[in-house]
């Protein structure tokens, strides 16, 4: 059984100073409930909201493996604040455009 995590909370304030660069979401956006990447311009890293890892996924991930001694099954992706989030194919253009 996968244990849950909890959602940080947003901030409330509202002079927060916005370092976030939208970069791409899928086209076929339904209800605006959509995978999305940012850019943090303050650290160039890449924040992404995707769908949810199946336990399929994980089990993939795991088989596939990675650096040795990483694991990546449902136990091993998670800690310390990871998680794994599947990105439909479609973004992939629209995020290399971005990114270019």
């Amino acid at each position: 059984m996968q244990a849950r995590r909890s959602r940080p909370t947003p901030p409330q304030r509202r002079d927060i100073i916005v370092s976030f660069t939208f970069l791409a979401q899928i086209p076929e956006t339904p209800g605006g409930d959509s995978p999305t990447v940012w850019r943090d311009e303050s650290t160039g890293d890449l924040l992404v909201q995707g769908y949810t890892a199946t336990q399929e996924d994980y089990v993939q991930a795991d088989h596939a493996g990675s650096t040795p001694g990483h694991r990546h099954d449902a136990a091993g992706v998670g800690a310390a604040g990871e998680a794994m989030v599947r990105l439909p194919a479609s973004i992939i253009p629209a995020l290399k455009a971005s990114l270019a």
